[in-house]
């Protein structure tokens, strides 16, 4: 399937920024189940400062702001060529060794209540790594319903589970957090997803990789309860939402942030 992309974020300030830096992480790869054939990404009000690939293999550019700026526009576009790998990205790759994504972070760190849970589903497992781990998607999806606007990006899986909702990016922390505690490797991606009813979107998506040995890495969207096919679109990957950010930084000085987003997924 070949996909088109659109994503642009405009920001807004009432005053300049005495100093600004944003980690960009919007420049998909080449990789299993996708192949790049066109990707540009434009800032206006900022420059470029340089670009590197991080230790999760991500393809990072720094972005600085003008001096004076008090509108900044990101704008990424491309074509991506996917196909569906039912899931399956496979073996490691990147900087970071996968005993790696066994570490807990300050929002995938396992409390009562996801413990409670991840007990309740080994006594219940199956012996085969996929169909457990298919339950675990299950259970959650099950346990933490799709409800919009109630959380953010600072919430942790525990307090998504004790709430009983959340959206793509809690739903990933949970599941990563259940997984290693069940003794996998787990990592969080962010990415788009073309979806079957509209063009116009909100968001990218997110969604979890765990390591299954034999098979390498799986991927598992709980908010959607199917492992990602061709309509998906890997971008970044980390140990949690702060290690994969489409943009993440540090901004010292500016008044009020209005930030928007629009976006576009389509065959």
């Amino acid at each position: 399937m070949r996909l088109t992309i659109s994503h642009t974020t405009r920001y807004r300030y009432d005053r300049p920024a005495s100093h600004a830096l944003q980690q960009v992480r919007l420049t998909p790869k080449s990789r299993a189940g996708q192949s790049v054939l066109e990707w540009e990404t434009e800032v206006t009000g900022g420059q470029k400062q340089l670009a590197y690939d991080d230790q999760h293999n991500n393809h990072v550019e720094l972005v600085t702001f003008d001096p004076g700026a008090t509108e900044i526009v990101i704008a990424s576009h491309g074509v991506v060529e996917s196909t569906n790998g039912t899931g399956i990205v496979g073996p490691h790759g990147g900087f970071a060794p996968l005993w790696y994504f066994r570490r807990a972070t300050p929002l995938t760190r396992p409390g009562p209540a996801l413990r409670r849970l991840a007990r309740e589903l080994a006594r219940a497992g199956e012996s085969d790594d996929v169909q457990n781990l298919h339950a675990l998607m299950s259970t959650i999806e099950q346990a933490v319903r799709y409800d919009p606007g109630n959380t953010d990006s600072g919430t942790t899986a525990e307090e998504a589970v004790e709430a009983g909702h959340g959206v793509c990016q809690d739903h990933a922390h949970i599941f990563i957090t259940m997984a290693r505690v069940l003794g996998y490797p787990a990592r969080y991606v962010s990415g788009y997803l073309m979806m079957n009813d509209r063009v116009e979107q909100d968001a990218t998506h997110a969604w979890a990789e765990a390591h299954i040995e034999g098979l390498g890495w799986v991927g598992f969207d709980v908010s959607n309860s199917i492992s990602p096919d061709e309509r998906y679109v890997r971008v970044a990957t980390g140990l949690d939402y702060r290690e994969a950010a489409p943009i993440s930084g540090l901004l010292v000085g500016a008044g009020t942030e209005d930030m928007a987003v629009t976006l576009q997924v389509q065959q």
